[in-house]
């Protein structure tokens, strides 16, 4: 697939995703598109087990949707490139595709947050499995401030309605420090280590059968908003369902034999 907006880089059964498209990385339809394709072609192959989502720079991780692209989508209604009558009837359905294809795609994914996450910048990182970020990284939701709404639910998954609340209210941004102390953060560190910090998380997830990382993700996001004894349950559905698998095998196996077990997609 040819990228024109993102970068993908898959070494020892991690695909680095990486934003590119300067200067702050702002979400274009056709990114929106191109990235949503990049994670749909992931989830499909067996080239990697885990992905981080990163990007270029070191001040602006992204900016959020194009304001300009936005106010022509929402208010004059005029066809974008690459877009359809279907988009003019829906004109978020767009953005929704990008943050469903990370969201409830096939791979986990580890933001790696290098600067400010804006607006549906905050809802991209909001859409992965787990965040770390450098200590220059803050979040906010500043579409207050450009006349448009979006992105709240996102962030409340990440801190809760009463602080997105504020967020939302006031536009203003929340350094990666507080989101760490309220625990949607897993790790704060220098903006010089959090590649290496990003990639050696994602190892350690590349190391487990790929077809429980995947089916881990996707019983995870199906139980999130269930009952505890309706959540539980289905918890329960899916460890019935990959226990028989080889892989879940080879799991046992190699536990009780002290060895690294060996992955056969099976």
């Amino acid at each position: 697939m040819e990228l024109q907006f993102t970068r993908v880089e898959v070494v020892d059964l991690v695909a680095t995703v990486t934003l590119a498209r300067p200067p702050v990385n702002a979400l274009s339809a056709p990114m929106m598109r191109e990235l949503a394709r990049v994670f749909d072609e992931l989830g499909r192959s067996q080239d990697a087990h885990v992905a981080v989502l990163t990007a270029d720079g070191d001040k602006i991780f992204c900016a959020g949707a194009d304001v300009k692209e936005s106010e022509r989508r929402y208010v004059r209604r005029e066809l974008l490139p690459d877009e359809s009558v279907a988009d003019l009837i829906d004109p978020g359905a767009v953005v929704r595709a990008m943050l469903w294809g990370i969201r409830h795609g096939q791979l986990p994914v580890i933001a790696a947050v290098n600067g400010l996450a804006l607006g549906a910048g905050a809802a991209l990182v909001a859409s992965c499995d787990v965040i770390v970020a450098s200590d220059n990284a803050a979040f906010a939701l500043p579409e207050i401030d450009v006349g448009v709404l979006g992105g709240a639910r996102h962030v409340q998954r990440l801190v809760g309605p009463w602080k997105t609340r504020e967020m939302m209210l006031t536009g203003e941004r929340v350094p990666a420090s507080e989101l760490h102390r309220l625990g949607a953060v897993s790790q704060v560190v220098p903006a010089e280590d959090l590649a290496v910090t990003a990639h050696f998380l994602a190892t350690r997830m590349a190391a487990k059968s790929p077809l429980a990382l995947r089916m881990a993700k996707q019983s995870m996001n199906r139980v999130e908003h269930l009952s505890l004894e309706e959540g539980y349950q289905l918890e329960q559905d899916y460890t019935a369902r990959i226990s028989p698998l080889n892989d879940a095998k080879e799991a046992r196996a190699s536990w009780q034999e002290k060895r690294t077990p060996t992955w056969s997609w099976s």
